[in-house]
């Protein structure tokens, strides 16, 4: 594990120069896009009912009034990103469910109320909605998650406002470089947390995994001209390379691309027998249906960005057989809530029968956040105390569904703890769901099972 964190701190150092050139401000994972559509919100407090403008309050509890602890939710519910926060109220019904008691810090018992916003996939909408959770609302700790476009500014704004935020899915470069840290000098944020893969996880869960399947190692690539596919082929390119794999780039496209003839030719003339992509589903859609017709068939389709949730292999109907995509979580992982007590299987599952739809990876990362934020909020012994709850996430401990997650060990940042990506892939469902996700590779935590070997898609 140590010489592990060696190399990541290393390759962090060395590739410096590689993420300021590639653009990661943006983030490796950003979804573009913006909507003008409104805004919505959902405050709800453990116990009884009230409305409030916005959306609906719920009440509960005795506590006397001012002795409410505010929790601010924001996730992207809507927009290009809204596969992400797709089982975001089922997560928030089960931390209101775990909260209805209420909680006893410091010796005084305080009503919890979760304000929910909806970032709309936008950065300028998750900045309103961290403006009115923190001017308005007067919240003691915003939790964000689901790509940079949304937690990003939802951070920036709280840690100018000094309020505690904790955040998760997104790689936690575009996070922290991203948003102003350098590497080799001490963090400059005192009140955001992050847990979250990065490009080290990738790659090593990449490099991993495909040589299940012989091929000559040369990957075609589809990285598009913005912060995603700049960071990945500034970043992941050269970490491939070094492995022995020869990028075959046909040069950045633009995102909504319609005609992807050259690019599928250069492939097949170049004999790349992998396929590597990081675009928005859409351009996915269009590119794979016209390589299928120009009989472009890899042994290796390796998806990220898009391929994360059942939906977005299904519209493919029989061209999604087989396609590879990593998981930041699945009902697999042998590790529970905290605050709730529920397994990940129990998560999963209880998902499927609450909203008839298949189980989707966000479910974890999102409980996570609660897990963590209410232990923080514990620990600091006064929830009011912004500066005591950040001082307490600083070195919190605690167990989620992604595992157990530790602030202050690693060494780039004590504001970050990287977490486990596992690969997969799409198979024909032998069930209920038209395509079943199966584990192939667990490089990062051999406590995950894998079920199945990587299989070639043609």
């Amino acid at each position: 594990m140590a010489d592990k964190i060696d190399r990541i701190l290393a390759d962090q150092i060395s590739r410096r120069d590689l993420l300021k050139r590639a653009g990661i401000a943006g983030g490796l994972l950003a979804v573009p896009g913006v909507l003008a559509a409104c805004g919505s919100s959902t405050t709800t407090t453990t116990g009884g009912s009230a409305t409030t403008a916005g959306g609906t309050a719920t009440t509960a509890g005795s506590a006397p009034a001012g002795e409410t602890i505010k929790i601010g939710f924001v996730s992207p519910r809507t927009g290009p990103a809204s596969g992400f926060g797709e089982p975001d109220p089922y997560v928030i019904d089960l931390a209101k469910k775990a909260l209805a008691n209420g909680l006893d810090i410091g010796g005084k018992k305080y009503n919890v109320e979760i304000i929910d916003k909806d970032g709309q996939s936008n950065p300028a909408m998750g900045a309103q909605v961290a403006q009115e959770l923190i001017n308005s609302d007067k919240v003691d700790l915003i939790l964000t998650t689901s790509t940079p476009e949304t937690i990003n500014p939802v951070s920036d704004a709280a840690e100018a406002a000094g309020v505690p935020h904790i955040c998760t899915v997104c790689p936690w470069e575009a996070w922290y470089f991203g948003r102003g840290a350098k590497p080799d000098q001490p963090s400059p944020f005192k009140f955001g947390f992050i847990f979250a893969f990065g490009v080290e996880q990738f790659h090593q869960t990449y490099v991993s995994s495909w040589p299940q399947i012989p091929t000559n190692k040369k990957i075609g690539v589809m990285w598009p001209n913005d912060a995603d596919g700049n960071a990945i082929r500034a970043a992941l390119g050269p970490l491939l390379a070094k492995d022995g794999y020869t990028i075959v780039d046909p040069g950045a496209y633009e995102n909504g691309t319609n005609d992807y003839s050259a690019q599928i030719s250069k492939f097949k003339s170049e004999n790349c027998e992998m396929f590597n992509t990081f675009p928005i589903p859409p351009d996915f859609t269009t590119f794979w249906r016209q390589a299928a017709q120009q009989g472009f068939k890899p042994k290796i389709v390796q998806l990220a960005k898009t391929g994360l949730f059942p939906s977005q292999i299904e519209a493919l109907g029989d061209l999604g057989n087989n396609l590879a995509g990593a998981a930041y979580w699945a009902p697999i992982f042998p590790y529970k809530s905290t605050l709730t007590g529920v397994t990940s299987k129990e998560l999963g599952d209880g998902y499927e029968k609450a909203s008839g739809k298949q189980w989707n990876q966000q479910l974890g990362p999102s409980l996570s956040l609660f897990d963590v934020g209410i232990e923080a909020l514990k620990a600091s012994g006064n929830p009011k105390d912004k500066a005591a709850v950040a001082a307490a996430m600083a070195k919190m401990k605690v167990e989620t569904p992604l595992g157990i997650l530790e602030w202050g060990k690693f060494p780039v940042s004590p504001n970050v703890v990287p977490t486990t990506l596992v690969n997969g892939q799409w198979v024909k469902g032998t069930g209920k769901w038209p395509f079943d996700w199966v584990c192939v590779d667990n490089v990062e935590d051999p406590n995950i099972p894998t079920s199945a070997k990587l299989q070639p898609y043609a």
